[in-house]
């Protein structure tokens, strides 16, 4: 059962009375008041119970999880799920045999999923959530790569005194450039273009 309609002589009334049918927590239902009710005279004559109807909610969560592996099983992929939900942040670590057919080149395919996987989660849903998906480490492997790329294209900047483009990236992949290069002293950071082909430029201060 995933719905009842409860009464109550208050819609709070109504409400435990629905989530006691449920056995559910207040935090995963939704509650639509259909009838607030009425008191009437000294609490008695012409009164009307207030009626509520309550929805478990949708764990978003699991479907994320759900999609997960149904594309992974499509793609010949078995995979073992680690989820860790912070606040509006929900992250998916990926492991098992044969996980870099779903990192991809340079996380590419990985990329993909993680954008699916945050249509998913956020269908029909009444907050945003930002998904993270990892697969055996490679997110923070890639960043110590872009950190380095990103000091390594300052200095090229430097030398030739003439901005240096970056290949498009997400935008956190982005942030990571921009945040590794924000306090250098002779270079600055700025991104251009329309996502997906939205890319990083770095310009010498001078130029």
């Amino acid at each position: 059962m995933r719905e009842v309609t409860a009464t109550g002589s208050s819609v709070e009334e109504a409400t435990r009375s629905g989530l006691e049918k449920l056995g559910a927590s207040r935090d995963a239902v939704n509650v639509d008041v259909i009838d607030e009710g009425k008191k009437g005279l000294l609490g008695i004559f012409g009164s009307k119970p207030a009626i509520v109807k309550v929805r478990l909610s949708q764990d978003k969560v699991k479907e994320g999880e759900e999609f997960i592996r149904q594309v992974a099983e499509q793609m010949g992929v078995s995979v073992d799920i680690t989820t860790e939900r912070n606040g509006k942040e929900i992250g998916y670590k990926l492991s098992g045999k044969d996980i870099a057919v779903l990192i991809g080149k340079r996380g590419q395919t990985l990329n993909s999923l993680q954008y699916l996987v945050q249509l998913v989660v956020n269908r029909d849903n009444t907050q945003y959530y930002t998904v993270l998906l990892d697969a055996e480490g490679y997110r923070e492997r890639r960043k110590e790569t872009l950190q380095q790329l990103a000091n390594r294209l300052a200095d090229k900047a430097i030398r030739t005194m003439k901005e240096v483009h970056l290949e498009p990236m997400p935008s956190y992949e982005r942030k990571i450039i921009h945040t590794a290069l924000h306090d250098h002293p002779k270079v600055q950071t700025y991104s251009d273009g329309v996502d997906p082909r939205r890319k990083v430029i770095i310009k010498p201060e001078n130029n």
